[in-house]
């Protein structure tokens, strides 16, 4: 076989390069090889070839395999990548901030339907819990937390995820007032504070 032959494979054929189809064929077998084999062991090949699509089309659409699943999984408008870099933007102390911000400014404008959606994915299939769990706290908090070179990073990890995710239930999912309707440095405040133990402070 020629060995430049897997530029030009026919399984493209018919569709448009750069089509919506493409977009949807790619978001439904993501969703799909995900959950049956995990963040990790889901890979951009795998995902293409379940879509039918040449791999490039998963960088096209959505940047990364981080982009992919935000969008196919979480339902994040933003690609984590960029999220993270938002994260960093500034002073350590202040990230716990930051966190509140970006998190609040990505779902209030939405209604929190999203993460709504998400959790009831969590809640009924344990698989995407799983996954989930590897991509929030590998992928996405650990990073931040690898930044600032503290003790304990997979503890702090996952007290910031459980932070973040108690703050959306409560918001989106349970609606509790007056909690639902703060406005965001009221969230800020209330927050921000308890993230940054978590990040930088003691534990013990």
């Amino acid at each position: 076989m020629n060995p430049g032959s897997h530029q030009t494979e026919p399984k493209r054929r018919g569709r448009r390069a750069g089509g919506e189809d493409t977009k949807a064929a790619l978001l439904a077998a993501a969703r799909e090889v995900f959950v049956e084999r995990g963040y990790e062991g889901a890979t951009v090949r795998s995902i293409a070839a379940r879509a039918g699509v040449d791999a490039a089309m998963v960088n096209h659409w959505f940047g990364s395999k981080e982009g992919l699943f935000a969008k196919a999984v979480l339902q994040v408008p933003i690609d984590p990548n960029v999220l993270v870099e938002r994260l960093l933007d500034g002073p350590d102390e202040e990230i716990g901030e930051r966190i509140v911000r970006n998190f609040i400014g990505i779902w209030d404008p939405i209604g929190g339907g999203q993460f709504a959606a998400m959790v009831r994915s969590v809640t009924s299939h344990s698989q995407v819990a799983e996954v989930l769990r590897g991509f929030f706290v590998q992928t996405l908090i650990k990073r931040v937390v690898q930044h600032l070179d503290v003790s304990d990073p997979e503890l702090r990890a996952t007290l910031v995820a459980s932070q973040i995710f108690g703050m959306g239930m409560v918001r989106y999912v349970v609606r509790f007032e007056p909690f639902a309707s703060a406005d965001v440095e009221t969230m800020v405040k209330a927050i921000a504070p308890n993230l940054q133990r978590y990040l930088t402070g003691e534990l013990g």
